[in-house]
């Protein structure tokens, strides 16, 4: 099942099963979203703690941590897949704090986009998500490219016609386009060694061993 922005911010509870059913269960006018990510938050005196987030969606979110701020604090938290997010602390938990989300319309699509693969992912069998056969290619180094910004040399984990593991230091946010070699594809997970890319079309498996072979 494939999670839509209606289902995230207006969905209506129905039977469902797994992540997506705590989703559209939520009761708030913007549906929060499970996740486990790690995060750093910077309180107004500038002092920063880890903490680990709970749940979100585009109007708020709850976290994790041994540090306390006052309801009503600003505080500006950064969070992986996420990024940054501006927000006022509304309560504190037993185990936290509850915060509510200060951005601006633009801002707020964008992180239910991002909510949106981020639910869509967890939500796929790993048999799925590897569905077509991986190689390694001999040759695993490529050029990949962000947008306009200028090709860098990356290392091909493994790749299939479908998709391609990729092995850096860079997390990228979940659906940017990039380009690997001369295949356009979408960044779709993050994982320990890097992140995977989709190709936007299948592509024939002889084409790919001539390509990064």
């Amino acid at each position: 099942m494939r999670v839509d922005m209606s289902q995230l911010q207006t969905a209506a509870p129905r039977r469902t099963s797994g992540i997506l059913a705590r989703v559209l269960a939520d009761k708030r006018r913007h549906k929060r979203l499970p996740l486990r990510l790690k995060g750093r938050f910077m309180r107004q005196d500038k002092q920063e703690y880890e903490c680990q987030l709970i749940d979100l969606s585009a109007g708020g979110g709850a976290v994790a941590t041994d540090a306390r701020p006052e309801p009503g604090e600003r505080i500006v938290a950064s969070f992986e897949h996420i990024g940054m997010l501006e927000g006022t602390i509304v309560r504190t938990t037993a185990t936290g704090f509850a915060f509510r989300i200060m951005a601006t319309k633009h801002k707020r699509e964008k992180l239910i986009a991002q909510l949106m693969w981020l639910a869509n992912r967890n939500e796929l069998d790993s048999a799925e998500e590897r569905r077509h056969e991986r190689i390694t290619p001999p040759n695993s180094l490529a050029m990949i490219q962000f947008g306009d910004d200028a090709p860098v040399t990356c290392r091909l984990i493994d790749i299939s016609i479908s998709g391609a593991s990729i092995s850096s230091t860079l997390r990228p946010t979940l659906g940017t386009e990039v380009t690997l070699g001369r295949l356009r594809a979408r960044v779709v997970r993050h994982h320990g060694q890097g992140f995977g890319v989709e190709f936007m079309d299948l592509q024939n498996a002889a084409a790919l061993r001539r390509h990064f072979g």
